[in-house]
């Protein structure tokens, strides 16, 4: 027979129910099937063979006198892959089994870039598993620079808000004393998300950290020794040089500075790049700060101008992220500063830290849904003066 003379290794079966039960057990390569048989025909022996459930592919050859389009589709929605005409010749057999093969080596080779492929996954989603839970310890870490929410002064209080958008994020909130009478509060947002932000921010919690003071670069020492601090101006201006000359790198950072005169409510701040603070009066109305700036870390040799206000007993300054005045509705309409300020008025009634709580629903409100696109933080300081 040509296919042992070819050293193919043949198995023969009389019929096709025949063939049937010895493929439930054996797995052929090819698959020669007469079309006419008797009992099963070579179309329904196709069908019930495609059904059998096996690991690898077999390529099936159906041998027939047919040749009507309509009965070769047929033969093609059964399973085959090729038909050879009778009566056969050695030649077209020959070249139709090396066809097969052809089919049966795609075949092998799909089987195992596919293996490859799901073993790629496997390996990349222990990957991920990984930075994800790196991630989630990450966020603990950075939840932890702002390790109070809230803190009484006395003659006022701040209450902070930070909610990263991803696992962690790049915005930073915070405050410390510069003095018995002196607080200074800061909101920075390092451009990009993810880790790379997340670093920077830690990095920057180092630099403005109240438990370091010597490492602090806002704080400085008077003519007699004692605590004072740079100027806001000057704060922007030496981390916009530590950014260029010192770090180099590819990253910058928006900042709003400010120092607060507990005794008197006075207020002196920075805006570099940040949203413009909000001063939310006792008798409800909002006023926004600042001329914008620079941001931090573009430009060598920047220049801040220094902004002047006061505070009276009632009052509340607001240091915020874009991530709140940027906020899209779902037609991708800002909230905007306008609408920041209704929000801030609508809520006036509330303690601090339970408007800020109030805000962030309202921006989920606002937003239709509870995944901000971008972190969202803000800083709300209560002026109580004397009273």
């Amino acid at each position: 027979m040509s296919l042992r003379r070819w050293h193919y290794e043949v198995t023969e079966a009389g019929s096709g129910m025949e063939a049937l039960e010895m493929c439930r057990t054996t797995h052929f390569d090819i698959v020669l099937s007469d079309w006419v048989m008797p009992g099963l025909s070579g179309l329904d022996f196709c069908r019930a063979f495609r059904a059998l459930a096996g690991d690898g592919y077999s390529c099936f050859i159906l041998l027939t006198s047919k040749s009507d389009k309509t009965e070769v589709a047929d033969g093609l929605d059964a399973g085959a892959d090729d038909f050879l005409s009778k009566p056969i010749n050695p030649d077209e057999l020959r070249a139709r089994m090396r066809a097969g093969e052809r089919i049966l080596g795609m075949q092998q080779e799909l089987v195992e870039k596919n293996r490859l492929v799901r073993s790629t996954l496997d390996r990349l989603q222990a990957v991920y598993d990984s930075l994800d839970r790196d991630l989630i310890e990450a966020r603990k870490v950075q939840q932890a620079l702002v390790r109070d929410r809230h803190q009484d002064f006395g003659r006022g209080a701040v209450s902070a808000l930070l909610r990263p958008s991803g696992h962690v994020g790049g915005d930073l909130v915070g405050w410390f004393s510069v003095s018995s009478r002196k607080i200074a509060l800061y909101a920075v947002d390092v451009s990009g998300h993810g880790v790379a932000s997340a670093m920077m921010t830690a990095r920057l919690a180092g630099m403005l950290s109240a438990s370091s003071p010597d490492q602090n670069v806002a704080l400085t020492r008077g003519e007699a020794g004692q605590a004072d601090a740079w100027p806001p101006e000057m704060v922007a201006f030496r981390f916009n040089r530590m950014m260029v000359d010192d770090l180099q790198v590819e990253q910058y950072f928006t900042l709003a500075y400010a120092e607060v005169d507990l005794d008197n409510g006075k207020v002196s701040l920075v805006q570099a790049g940040h949203p413009h603070p909000a001063i939310l009066r006792a008798d409800g109305r909002v006023e926004f700060l600042g001329n914008g700036g620079l941001p931090i870390g573009l430009i060598p040799g920047a220049t801040f101008e220094r902004v002047h206000c006061r505070l009276y007993p009632g009052d509340r300054l607001f240091l915020v992220s874009d991530g709140v005045t940027e906020c899209p509705d779902p037609s991708g309409n800002d909230l905007g500063e306008d609408g920041l300020a209704r929000l801030l008025q609508h809520n006036a009634a509330l303690d601090s830290p339970a408007l800020l709580e109030a805000l962030v629903w309202d921006l989920i409100d606002f937003s239709g849904t509870a995944e901000f696109r971008d972190d969202v933080s803000g800083l709300l300081f209560d002026y109580r003066g004397d009273g």
